[in-house]
């Protein structure tokens, strides 16, 4: 390393964020950006560890330890501290085909495993990538790079989320002919409708797009594959598939009162709300939570996004349900590093409600029991409960109802986040593709191939509700693969 000592003389800093009451006024990022100066001082804390966990990619405790595309942290926080940006930026491209989405959205599950985190904050490394892929664009480094050779196969991708985005990418680059087909009616799948404009700005998914175009990318919207596109002509058209479709399916709430109207699926919610912006529709189709009591029933990143676009629109108030504890401030015992540390966090959007109502919106260990409706079916309020965790008799952990803990919270707008339970099923069944016993497409890990040859899955459709960082890691596996499929061997990493 080029300092040694960094990680001793410089303490962990971020850029500024705008101030909460003000950002929640548009749609913009709210990161500011860090001078030259001060990125290459955080990248000198990189402490030369031996061992850089930051890039190991396990699972540990059921959750990521480490950058699960074993991104090369360490080489380039150190180009980047010696002002060797280019470089830097071409080491981040060797496994990352678009870091400013993870150096953006990713939980950076290489900062709960660096070194340095065991007894000091860790290195900034989320903020490092991004920042070094912004360069990279605004200097000019980063252009279309279209393959010398083509091999005349034919690929399709279904889905074009970050699994498919990368699963094309990929197998555009070993030359072959790629197809990559989205139902709504941009490309981008979560990264352009699952996650909101200010926390990814959507003229960064469109640049990256318009890139894989250049490069010599087909892509097919508003064509739902299944049902407007038969699935045995895409087994004869194509000489290969992988499937990308994500984990769309939401996990619901059957409780009383759930057919009332202004009781919604969180990604309905999100969905309009960035189609309606990026249609610039000033009258607003979407899903509106202006001056209403709103409540999210769920946490994880897709309840936090509700929070901060409900904040957007401008809601009378704010309260989101967790089932699960507070949870600590420090790490507990059976939590060690380098395991993915689960600490109580405010994020920007319990930030923002926080600034503008004066707490943390979120209420732990309540959930839901009932959903109340005025005289026109319209939800009007929420009968809550608090709970309990305790084992049953077949040891495991149940929820339990707190007596004398009822409370009445009015609510107009009710929204569920309570994640996903697994792909839609009709494309895998036209197909004949197996399901695991979670309902999602059978295929082995790293391997990716499913029970119908040339037919490959990966990402969310495969592995489950995950890290967008994780459907980097398969779409590039399956491309791999899926190469090796086509030409018997493959030069794909």
């Amino acid at each position: 390393m080029g300092k040694p000592t960094g990680f001793i003389e410089y303490l962990r800093e971020l850029p500024l964020d705008r101030p909460a009451v003000q950002r929640i006024k548009d749609w913009n990022e709210f990161h500011y950006h860090m001078e030259e100066k001060k990125l290459q001082e955080q990248a000198s804390r990189c402490m030369d560890c031996g061992i850089p966990f930051c890039h190991t990619g396990n699972l540990l405790s059921g959750m990521a330890s480490g950058c699960p595309i074993n991104n090369l942290i360490p080489e380039w926080n150190d180009l980047a501290y010696r002002g060797l940006w280019h470089e830097a930026l071409d080491r981040l491209h060797k496994t990352n085909n678009f870091p400013e989405f993870t150096g953006r959205v990713c939980p950076a599950p290489c900062e709960g495993s660096c070194v340095l985190g065991i007894n000091a904050p860790p290195v900034t490394i989320k903020n490092l990538e991004c920042s070094i892929i912004d360069k990279g664009w605004a200097e000019g480094w980063v252009t279309p790079e279209a393959p010398a050779i083509r091999t005349g196969k034919k690929v399709a991708v279904i889905g074009s989320g970050p699994a498919g985005l990368c699963a094309g990418a990929q197998l555009n680059r070993a030359g072959h002919s790629v197809t990559v087909f989205e139902r709504a009616d941009r490309i981008g799948g979560l990264l352009m409708y699952g996650i909101p404009n200010m926390k990814l700005d959507k003229s960064l998914v469109q640049r990256r797009v318009d890139q894989m175009a250049k490069e010599g990318v087909t892509f097919v919207t508003n064509t739902e594959v299944g049902k407007n596109y038969p699935a045995e002509k895409l087994l004869k058209d194509f000489d290969a598939v992988v499937l990308c479709t994500g984990a769309t399916k939401p996990r619901d709430l059957p409780i009383e009162g759930r057919q009332l109207k202004g009781v919604h699926f969180a990604m309905e919610f999100l969905h309009a709300n960035t189609k309606s912006l990026l249609d610039n529709q000033k009258n607003g189709n979407y899903i509106p939570a202006s001056g209403k009591d709103v409540m999210i029933i769920g946490g994880g990143d897709t309840g936090t996004d509700c929070v901060g676009t409900a904040m957007r629109h401008g809601c009378k108030s704010l309260v989101q349900l967790e089932i699960l504890p507070r949870p600590p401030l420090e790490r507990a015992s059976d939590n060690p590093w380098p395991e993915w540390p689960k600490l109580y966090r405010l994020d920007y959007g319990q930030e923002e409600a926080a600034a503008l109502f004066g707490s943390d919106p979120r209420v732990y260990l309540t959930t839901a029991k009932k959903f109340v409706s005025d005289d026109s079916g319209q939800v009007q309020a929420v009968h809550t409960v608090e709970i309990e965790w305790a084992k049953n008799e077949k040891g495991q952990f149940t929820p339990k109802e707190v007596a004398g803990t009822e409370q009445v919270r009015p609510a107009q707008l009710v929204l569920l986040a309570m994640g996903f339970l697994g792909p839609e099923q009709p494309l895998l069944e036209q197909l004949g593709v197996e399901r695991d016993p979670r309902s999602n497409a059978k295929a082995e890990f790293d391997k990716y191939a499913t029970n119908i040859q040339g037919v490959f899955a990966a990402g969310d459709a495969r592995r489950g509700q995950s890290l967008v960082v994780w459907a980097f890691n398969e779409g590039r596996g399956a491309a791999r693969e899926c190469d090796r499929y086509l030409m018997g061997s493959t030069n794909l990493p």
